[in-house]
């Protein structure tokens, strides 16, 4: 549901919203667009159906939000969103950012090397992986610690931002450390606890979709990070498994437009859809 403010709703009048809202035992997000002010509310809907908030001072109207991903629709906000990250990266602005890097950190030299680089190139944000998930669980899996501290040597001779990516809970402490913008995978897209643990966190996060997975899917995988209150994340065009077996993912580019047109969504709050080159 979606409290709608008068223009000339005061702070104290949404102090006093948001406060008899959590009262109810559900969760209000305040959202300040440039026209107006709305607040969302997230919870049991026949709680919400019981107390009639339109009357309440500041109140223009009350709308439900009748997709399943209610933080994550342009019902929400319908300005488009920027993401500033470390280093003076603005995400979602005009200007388009470019992540570059290797797939999977292997040693100091060779990624300061490859840093500069990309940097000299025009990314402004270096990729690299410190834990990498693999098919085979013989294949190199990363240097992790060692690997995180070589991005942030990187960082420091370049002034490049860093993404990585997180694979296990118990490594979040270590990557809100090291890294500037926090990469959940593919084959996480649906490790609910792992987004739930982002969502508690401020921290940028870039959310790939899953290969199997449809549009809505990963909307509703980003509603899980938005409704712990991070609503500083990106969606990331994966690719989705075909017929085809000549490549190893077909990249669907047709999700680009169907998001940015509204035809689901729209990007959601803080999140601009972003592309990924297949190596």
């Amino acid at each position: 549901m979606i409290i709608v403010l008068r223009p000339d709703a005061t702070k104290k009048q949404i102090d006093h919203i948001v406060d008899r809202v959590k009262k109810l035992g559900l969760k209000p997000w305040v959202s300040k667009g440039t026209e107006r002010t709305i607040i969302g509310v997230i919870g049991k809907e026949d709680v919400i159906r019981v107390q009639p908030l339109e009357v309440f001072p500041g109140v223009e109207k009350v709308l439900s939000i009748l997709k399943p991903y209610k933080l994550a629709s342009r019902d929400f906000r319908k300005e488009d969103s920027v993401i500033d990250v470390d280093g003076g990266v603005r995400i979602g602005a005009k200007r388009i950012v470019v992540m570059a890097g290797p797939c999977s950190v292997e040693n100091e030299k060779l990624l300061i090397n490859i840093a500069k680089k990309v940097k000299k190139a025009g990314a402004t944000v270096l990729r690299g992986g410190a834990f990498k998930p693999r098919t085979s669980p013989y294949a190199f899996q990363g240097l992790g610690l060692k690997g995180l501290k070589f991005l942030a040597e990187a960082k420091k001779e370049t002034g490049l931002a860093v993404i990585t990516e997180l694979m296990d809970i118990r490594d979040l402490g270590l990557l809100l450390k090291y890294a500037d913008i926090i990469q959940i995978g593919a084959r996480n897209m649906q490790n609910f606890n792992l987004l739930k643990e982002v969502g508690k966190t401020k921290k940028p996060v870039m959310l790939k979709r899953g290969m199997a997975n449809t549009i809505k899917e990963l909307l509703m995988s980003a509603e899980y990070i938005l409704s712990e209150g991070n609503f500083n994340v990106m969606l990331c065009e994966r690719g989705t498994r075909s017929f085809e077996d000549a490549t190893r993912f077909t990249l669907d580019l047709s999700a680009v437009p169907l998001q940015e047109n509204g035809a689901l969504s729209g990007p959601a709050p803080r999140q601009r859809l972003q592309q990924e080159r297949m190596a």
